[in-house]
C-alpha cells in the first residue's frame, strides 16, 4: 500500500510539477512588467521609458523649451528665433526702410593736367582733402558733371575755345572719389567726336559707374538711372540746355546727348519716372557762364520740372555757384560751380542732401575750395563766407553756420 501510494504521488508532481513552474513564470512575467517600483531603485527609474500614461513630478524633470530644441541635421541650438525659416521681423523691415540716405552731388569736374599730375604724385589725397574725400565716400550715392570725354581717340571740335579729353585709365580718380552717376550731359562731352563719347561709355561701364544724360539714341540718353538705398529706390534723370552745334543732340546724331531746349521731352521722362522710384533728382547743365544768377528760363523750366513729379533740381555748367530756392517745397541748386577743374577755385560747395523716412530733404552745403588742384573742405571764416555768399545770392532761404539751408 505504501509503495502504491507512493506511485502515485510521482506521477502527480509528473504532471503537475511542468503546471505550477509555467503558472510561477507567468506570475513573474506579470510582477515585472506591472509591479511598483521600490523606492530606492533610482536605475530602474532612469533607465525606463516612460510610457504615455506614466506621470512623473515636475521636480524630478527639467523640461526643454522649444527655443532650446536642436536641429537634428545642423546640431545648432536654434536659440535665435529670427533665425527660423520664414521672414525677417517686421521692425527689422521698417528700420531698413526709414534708414536716412545721403546723396551728394558737386559741380563741374575735369581732370585737367595739374590735377592729373597730383594724382600721379600723391594719389587721389592729391586731389582732395581727406575730409572732404570722407563726404563723398561715405555718402550713399555720389553724383558728379563729367565735363569731358573718356578717350585717346576721336577728332577735335572745329572752331571751339575749350576742348577736353583724358585717357579712360583715370576713370580710377573717379572710383577713388567713390563716385557712383557721372552726369554727361553738358557741352564737352563730344569734344572729340563720335567715337570719343563712345569710349566714355565703355569706360565708365568698365569703372562700375553708371552714366546719364547721353547714349547711343534718344532712348538710352534719356534713360532713368535708380539707385536702391535705405528700403527706397532713387531715380535720376540728365539733360543739357546747352550744346556748342545741333548736331550734338541725341536726335541729330548716334552718339548723342539728351537735350532739353524744349523741356517736353525731359518733361516727359520725369512724368514716366516719377512711378518708378520714391525721390526723383533732375540733373540739368544749363545757364550764362560766369553768372552768379540764373537766367529766367532756368527758374521757369525749373518749376516745370518740380511740376512733372522731380523732387531735387542740380544745375552745372556756369562754372560758378549760383543761388538756391525752394518751389512747392522742394529746393533747386542752380549751379555748384566747379568742383575739380584747373588750379584754383575760390568759392564751390558740394550739396549734401539726407533724406528721412518721409521723403523729406534735409539740404547742407559743404564749402569747400580749391589750390593747386587740390580741391579741400573750407573752414572758419572762409566758410562762412561762402554760405553768406550764397545765401545773399539765394532767394528764400536762410544757411546756417553748418551750411544748412532752410526756406524763410
Amino acid at each position: 500500500m505504501h509503495n502504491h501510494t507512493l506511485r502515485r504521488i510521482r506521477r502527480a508532481l509528473t504532471y503537475l510539477l511542468p503546471t505550477l513552474i509555467l503558472i510561477l513564470g507567468i506570475l513573474m512575467f506579470f510582477y515585472i512588467r506591472t509591479g511598483p517600483k521600490q523606492a530606492s531603485d533610482t536605475n530602474a527609474v532612469a533607465d525606463a521609458e516612460p510610457s504615455a500614461d506614466l506621470i512623473i513630478p515636475s521636480s524630478d524633470v527639467t523640461e526643454t523649451s522649444p527655443a532650446e530644441e536642436v536641429d537634428d541635421q545642423t546640431q545648432t541650438p536654434v536659440d535665435d528665433l529670427s533665425k527660423l525659416p520664414g521672414e525677417a521681423p517686421d521692425e527689422d523691415a521698417d528700420t531698413v526702410i526709414n534708414e536716412p540716405v545721403t546723396l551728394l552731388f558737386t559741380g563741374d569736374v575735369l581732370l585737367s593736367d595739374y590735377v592729373l599730375n597730383n594724382y600721379n604724385n600723391s594719389g587721389i589725397e592729391g586731389v582732395l582733402s581727406p575730409e572732404l574725400l570722407s563726404e563723398l565716400r561715405d555718402a550713399d550715392i555720389t553724383v558728379i558733371n563729367n565735363e569731358f570725354p573718356f578717350s585717346t581717340r576721336g577728332t577735335q571740335a572745329p572752331d571751339k575755345q575749350f576742348t577736353f579729353r583724358v585717357d579712360p585709365k583715370y576713370t580710377s580718380i573717379l572710383t577713388d572719389m567713390g563716385v557712383d552717376i557721372a552726369g554727361i550731359a553738358n557741352n564737352h562731352v563730344l569734344d572729340f567726336g563720335p567715337d570719343a563719347l563712345q569710349d566714355t561709355f565703355s569706360a565708365l561701364d568698365d569703372a562700375g559707374i553708371d552714366y546719364m544724360g547721353a547714349g547711343d539714341d534718344l532712348a538710352r540718353a534719356s534713360a532713368l538711372i535708380t539707385k536702391e538705398a535705405g528700403g527706397k529706390t532713387f531715380g535720376f534723370l540728365a539733360a543739357s540746355r546747352v550744346i556748342p552745334v545741333v548736331s550734338w543732340d541725341v536726335q541729330n546724331s548716334s552718339p548723342g546727348v539728351f537735350t532739353t531746349y524744349d523741356p517736353t521731352r525731359l518733361v516727359a521722362a520725369i512724368e514716366e519716372a516719377r512711378s518708378a522710384c520714391d525721390y526723383l533728382t533732375v540733373f540739368v547743365h544749363w545757364g550764362i557762364e560766369r553768372d552768379e544768377y540764373p537766367q529766367d528760363y532756368q527758374v521757369s523750366m525749373a518749376k516745370q520740372y518740380m511740376d512733372a513729379g522731380a523732387d531735387l533740381v542740380i544745375g552745372s555748367h556756369p562754372h560758378v555757384l549760383q543761388g538756391i530756392t525752394y518751389y512747392k517745397d522742394k529746393p533747386i541748386c542752380y549751379s555748384l560751380g566747379n568742383f575739380i577743374f584747373n588750379r584754383e577755385i575760390q568759392k564751390t560747395a558740394a550739396v549734401k542732401v539726407t533724406i528721412d523716412g518721409e521723403n523729406e530733404p534735409t539740404i547742407q552745403l559743404l564749402a569747400a575750395s580749391a589750390a593747386n588742384a587740390r580741391t579741400a573742405l573750407c573752414e572758419g571764416a572762409q566758410k562762412a563766407a561762402i554760405y553768406d555768399h550764397v545765401e545773399r545770392i539765394s532767394s528764400g532761404v536762410s544757411i546756417d553756420a553748418n551750411g544748412i539751408v532752410s526756406q524763410n
